[in-house]
């Protein structure tokens, strides 16, 4: 955040004053130029020569970091963010998952095992019980599933967490997760700007997205690719939408389309 004082790291770290003061004597001594002492703000400043000596600078985590502190993930005093900034996110609704079957799933996947649940779908009036191997947990940007072998539809399919309603068996698992092919291809998404964007709106996408050469590449595993497409506004046509508000497109549209019909 562009400063550090040993007091800093004793509220961070729980350090002594003199483990405090020994720690940051011990950087200067390993990146000297990095580091100088600001006498009237009574704290240490980069210097003009800074250059990043253990972790290069990432944004996405201090981000990350603010969002889960909003989120109610982590709590402010676990952040190492020292004056967290005036932050808010749009709200998603709540998607509660059972701690007894997150604990539940998740055995069954270290264990290969597979286990009886009472599952709801929406193509079911009723739930029903079934018996799935999961073997992995997987988040579609919204909410959370679990890729699992379908002893039932005998396929692997993706199975909300929200929606096991109970779980009262388990037994060894037969189903290997390397048959998944779905979950262990992947499909690379081109998107470039909407083509009727303006010259100076496609320029803006271009460095909203990373675009190098007026595109980006996004990879994506087969299994996920239905969520992937929705989440970016590129599942249906985009002359639905205004250029403005489609914003990008599927440069590889039929590639894409192709690898969907094989899920």
């Amino acid at each position: 955040e562009g400063y550090v004082n040993r007091s800093d790291l004793m509220e961070q770290f729980g350090l002594s004053v003199n483990q405090a003061s020994a720690d940051l004597n011990r950087y200067i001594g390993i990146a000297p130029e990095n580091m100088l002492y600001d006498k009237s703000a009574r704290t240490y400043v980069p210097g003009p020569q800074f250059k990043p000596h253990f972790l290069e600078p990432d944004a996405s985590r201090y981000l990350a970091q603010l969002r889960s502190v909003t989120d109610g993930i982590l709590d402010r005093e676990d952040s190492w963010i020292a004056n967290l900034p005036s932050f808010a996110s749009a709200p998603t609704p709540v998607r509660g998952v059972n701690p007894v079957t997150l604990r539940s799933v998740v055995g069954a996947i270290r264990r290969s095992e597979e286990i009886e649940v009472k599952y709801q779908s929406l193509s079911s009036p009723e739930p029903r019980w079934r018996w799935i191997a999961p073997h992995a947990i997987a988040f579609d940007g919204f909410r959370w599933h679990t890729r699992a072998f379908c002893l039932t539809d005998e396929n692997f399919k993706d199975f909300l967490l929200s929606r096991i309603l109970e779980i009262r068996g388990a037994r060894e698992s037969e189903a290997s997760a390397a048959d998944d092919h779905d979950w262990h291809s992947e499909v690379t998404l081109e998107v470039g700007p909407h083509p009727e964007l303006s010259e100076t709106q496609a320029k803006v996408i271009a460095l909203d997205y990373g675009m190098r050469g007026g595109s980006a590449k996004i990879k994506v595993r087969r299994a996920l690719l239905y969520y992937a497409l929705r989440r970016l506004g590129l599942d249906t046509d985009p002359t639905a939408r205004k250029p403005q508000d489609q914003q990008i497109v599927l440069l590889n549209r039929y590639e894409v389309l192709g690898a969907k019909e094989r899920i």
